[in-house]
């Protein structure tokens, strides 16, 4: 089942890809791989909210939205994750890092997904 035809609003489908996209390009910039080579997308839709995740091998900060200034030409990813979710965070289990966003996502029929990955 797909998230459309799941009944899922599509503005908190363009919400759940908009985070992703985020979380994605920081794992990607700024992180490790896993040890696989790559880096691993999940998801979990449930009745009215979405679970998105992003895991890589880490790097040498912690994840944490920046304050920019203007003229700055990067460092608001996690600043937007933090305004477009309920709640998000960070997970270290070993040498796997995971950051993770909450977001509401109601479905209009009631329907819940079944988790997703990908990676």
């Amino acid at each position: 089942m797909t998230c459309r035809s799941g009944g899922v609003y599509a503005t908190a489908i363009d919400d759940a890809v908009l985070v992703v996209s985020e979380l994605l390009s920081n794992a990607l910039r700024h992180a490790r791989p896993l040890t696989s080579g790559m880096v691993r997308v999940a998801w979990l839709w449930t009745d009215d909210h979405v679970e998105v995740a992003v895991s890589d091998g880490g790097a040498a900060t912690e994840p944490r939205a920046g304050r920019p200034t203007m003229s700055s030409l990067g460092g608001r990813g996690l600043g937007i994750v933090e305004y477009v979710a309920e709640s998000w965070g960070v997970r270290h289990d070993g040498e796997t890092t995971t950051v993770w966003a909450v977001l509401p996502a109601p479905h209009a029929n009631g329907q819940v997904a079944a988790l997703k990955e990908a990676g």
